[in-house]
């Protein structure tokens, strides 16, 4: 696989979860999607509690590692045709591919790397069966 499409949030993605994205971004919906308090974001994001943020002044880091979890569920929102309700399941529910853990538990914990990275394979294998599947026959 190609790491610099793996690990990319440049390219456009619908905005199907209302994050937003760049300057845009909220957030405060990131966090609030996810259920994560002011203490979880700043571990996450390596930053002081007291920065946390979520204004035209959030720091730099935690708008960088914020819009990288959107990305992420932006792209677990596109697999499930944009259901919101999905995507939340999804990510609350405990999955033996991940250890056991529940994606949110995996970002809470500061494993979103690690999440990223499966969704992204998870995605490239799904895209893979799919155009393997409308290869006609001879």
């Amino acid at each position: 696989m190609n790491q610099s499409n793996s690990t990319s949030t440049t390219a456009a993605r619908p905005d199907f979860l209302g994050f937003g994205s760049g300057e845009s971004l909220d957030g405060r919906k990131v966090s609030e999607f996810l259920g994560l308090t002011k203490p979880d974001i700043a571990r996450i994001a390596h930053v002081r509690t007291a920065a946390v943020r979520f204004d035209t002044k959030m720091p730099t880091e935690l708008r960088e590692r914020v819009g990288e979890i959107a990305d992420t569920l932006q792209r677990v929102a596109q697999f499930f045709d944009a259901s919101i309700g999905k995507t939340a399941l999804w990510l609350r529910t405990p999955n033996p591919m991940l250890g056991n853990i529940s994606p949110r538990e995996m970002i809470r914990n500061g494993r979103h790397d690690r999440l990223r990275r499966f969704v992204v394979d998870a995605l490239d294998e799904s895209a893979r069966e799919t155009r393997a599947a409308n290869i006609p026959m001879a």
